[in-house]
């Protein structure tokens, strides 16, 4: 069974987090949800609470085979938080699919793994993608290696499409 690991934090992305979520948990896999405090309710933008299954700083990359990561608002605090970037990380380098949507790209920037790599995000940031070396596509899903990422929640189907093909390998 795949184990699959998600961030969450206030003003996530509502449907960023819960269409993949559903999806992946379609195909029989768990899907783990971190914050930065375990058992800690989180509101989306749209108001969706979502609850925390553990503490961010508590997870191990090891026992994860795939990583999703939800715009909104939340990624421009959780970047902040250098167990976040350690983790982001150490799934790109074990190769792990690292998927992420419309302002997720703001995680990956501060992980500095997006240098001459391929990926889009919400037009909103562009220029911080480019700025951080990423060739930026104005595409509905752009897939480089190991990471897929998408523009916004009107892209959601191809994004967690790709997600379980990457995953059945």
């Amino acid at each position: 069974m795949k184990k699959i690991l998600a961030f969450v934090g206030d003003i996530y992305e509502d449907l960023e987090l819960w269409y993949p979520r559903i999806r992946l948990e379609e195909e029989g896999w768990e899907v783990v949800v971190a914050g930065q405090q375990s058992g800690m309710v989180y509101k989306g933008k749209n108001g969706y609470p979502c609850r925390s299954d553990v503490d961010i700083s508590d997870v191990d990359a090891k026992i994860y085979d795939a990583l999703l990561v939800p715009g909104g608002f939340m990624p421009d605090k959780l970047r902040r938080d250098p167990n976040v970037l350690s983790l982001t990380r150490e799934f790109n380098k074990a190769g792990k699919p690292i998927a992420f949507i419309c302002h997720a790209g703001w995680i990956l920037i501060s992980a500095g793994i997006l240098k001459g790599r391929q990926a889009t995000s919400t037009v909103g940031i562009k220029d911080d993608m480019v700025n951080a070396g990423a060739d930026w596509k104005d595409e509905a899903l752009v897939v480089d290696g190991n990471l897929i990422s998408s523009r916004t929640p009107a892209d959601l189907h191809l994004f967690a499409k790709a997600l379980v093909d990457s995953l059945k390998g």
